[in-house]
């Protein structure tokens, strides 16, 4: 591993050491225990997801189409940070190319921007489909959707594309440890010995209004739906709306919030033991509440996944 020191350039670093979550012998075991779970039931709950849609003819219609691209998006995003954290557990290593570092970063963050544009599009849906439900199959056609999907995946990259050729174009002379347990812009930023305001200013205006943007949406949608159901004079059918938004809702502000504190304060408001804890919320545990939120309440997909679990425990014997 290339030795840090001082006054030298970016490409005599070839290496980071991620520090992880905790150095405590004990707590690392713990930790990794219930990474690879949380993992796990990422994996399974998401796949499970995909092929039920895939599977039942009935659920192919636009929210099934938004829910299955961010169920592939999700299994991805846990996938850039949490198999890593695992296998330098395994193997006792911590490093990371610089080159690795900024791949990870790229896919991390392409990934937070679909989920970010999917959990949008998921909530026009359903404002469409409360709000203005005669004209629901004219205005969300298959045609739109995949229209939707596709510009959002361009605008993604485009995005992520910059803010890495950004990074890429500072020098990390002295320290090259992270405290975090994959390769994020703060603790790089902090790093860097060049002067990193270009990136800060590019994160807090461009990287804001694509995040904020979106959210700002959710909000409008959610806000429409709630005065379309207090209109509805069944006590019972305002429960079952207000109580399916709330879940939704509530992995979107934990999912906006947690991103909002990590990345768009003062960079001298950040502290690492903080930052990281948020960090695991929203690219470890907002992952793997998404199929369990998604699909509690939802009778059709349950219907559909107990049919490809019943299918495949029968093919199996």
């Amino acid at each position: 591993m290339g030795k840090p020191m001082s006054s030298i350039n970016q490409s005599s670093v070839s290496e980071f050491l991620l520090l992880g979550l905790s150095r405590q012998p004990q707590q690392q075991q713990l930790l990794f225990l219930l990474f690879l779970i949380m993992y796990l039931a990422t994996v399974l709950g998401n796949l499970l997801i995909i092929l039920a849609i895939s599977t039942d003819s009935r659920l192919h219609t636009p929210m099934y189409f938004f829910l299955s691209n961010l169920s592939f998006v999700d299994v991805c995003f846990s996938s850039t940070t949490v198999p890593k954290v695992l296998a330098n557990h395994i193997l006792g290593s911590q490093t990371i190319s610089f080159s690795g570092c900024l791949t990870q970063m790229y896919f991390l963050f392409m990934f937070v921007d679909m989920d970010n544009f999917l959990l949008a599009m998921m909530a026009y849906d359903r404002y469409v489909a409360i709000c203005h439900p005669l004209h629901y199959t004219t205005k969300m056609t298959h045609k739109l959707c995949v229209l939707m999907v596709a510009g959002s995946w361009v605008t993604a990259n485009l995005n992520v594309l910059l803010h890495t050729l950004l990074m890429a174009r500072l020098s990390f002379c002295g320290d090259n440890i992270i405290p975090h347990f994959f390769c994020d812009v703060t603790p790089l930023l902090k790093l860097s010995c060049s002067d990193t305001h270009l990136n800060e200013l590019m994160i807090n205006t461009e990287g804001a209004a694509l995040m904020v943007t979106p959210f700002v949406c959710i909000l409008i949608s959610y806000m429409h739906i709630t005065c379309a159901v207090l209109r509805v004079s069944s006590p019972r059918g305002q429960w079952k709306a207000f109580s399916t938004c709330g879940s939704h809702l509530a992995v979107v502000c934990l999912f906006y919030g947690t991103i909002i504190a990590v990345y768009f304060n003062p960079s001298s408001a950040h502290s690492s033991e903080k930052d990281t804890a948020a960090t695991v919320l929203y690219t470890v545990v907002t992952p793997m509440l998404n199929p369990f939120i998604y699909s509690l309440r939802n009778r059709a997909l349950k219907g559909a996944l107990l049919k490809v679990v019943h299918r495949r425990t029968f093919s199996a014997q």
